[in-house]
């Protein structure tokens, strides 16, 4: 019986080595596993971190070249900004050198005109058979006025200065005799160059309209007066 004993426990203590060894065995294998996961993973960190670092490097670049771009940006839109100012002031000194031209053409103008004197005046006027109510055609018998008038000139005419006026009665609006009185002076002035070669320079054309009237607008004979042009030459 003894011996039996002794012999059972000689059994369990050889399967109880058995089983620690292999315990010891899968915890080695399991440990080793864990370790390669590990050095697999600090590989892969390692991996992970350079590529940050090289991503931070070029996202550095991109910003260095951003920066460099807005500055140049800032600079072009300086220089533009520099340029139109500089652009309107030269515009704005034209303007005045033109403004300044044409008022010194004004005054030259005026003194020429004002140093002259009146060689003839006539009026062309429907109460002597001329220009007919509504209408700025010039009429067969104004030109014969004209042509007498210009040969009436002692000088030469073409180194005289012609005024002609436009005028109407005051039937109708404003707007619309004013209208009526440029297109008869116009008309008055375009026969003057094309029959008497007058140089367009040495006539003035204004439209007075209905606001100069040569006589009252209650009578039709009247009215008649007032659709006229009158025709100056000055020496």
């Amino acid at each position: 019986m003894r011996n039996i004993i002794t012999t059972a426990a000689v059994m369990a203590i050889a399967i109880g080595s058995t089983t620690a060894c292999a315990t010891k065995k899968f915890v080695t294998a399991q440990v080793g596993q864990v370790s390669t996961k590990v050095d697999s993973l600090s590989t892969s960190l390692e991996e992970t971190q350079e590529r940050t670092r090289r991503n931070e490097a070029k996202i550095g670049e991109v910003d260095q070249t951003a920066q460099a771009a807005k500055g140049a940006a800032a600079q072009a839109q300086t220089a533009a900004q520099t340029a139109d100012s500089k652009a309107a002031a030269a515009d704005s000194k034209a303007v005045t050198a033109t403004e300044t031209a044409n008022a010194a053409n004004a005054r030259a103008e005026a003194v020429e005109k004002n140093s002259r004197k009146l060689v003839y005046e006539v009026v062309l006027s429907e109460d002597s058979g001329n220009f007919a109510f509504g209408k700025s055609v010039l009429p067969d018998e104004s030109k014969a006025k004209i042509d007498e008038l210009i040969g009436k000139l002692l000088a030469d005419p073409k180194g005289a200065y012609f005024e002609i006026e436009g005028h109407t009665d005051n039937v109708g609006d404003k707007m619309t005799n004013e209208k009526i009185g440029m297109e008869r002076a116009e008309n008055v002035k375009r026969y003057l160059y094309n029959q008497h070669k007058i140089p367009l320079h040495r006539m003035n054309v204004i439209s007075y309209g209905e606001e100069k009237p040569a006589a009252e607008n209650k009578t039709k004979e009247g009215r008649a007066q007032n659709r006229r042009v009158v025709l100056r030459i000055l020496g």
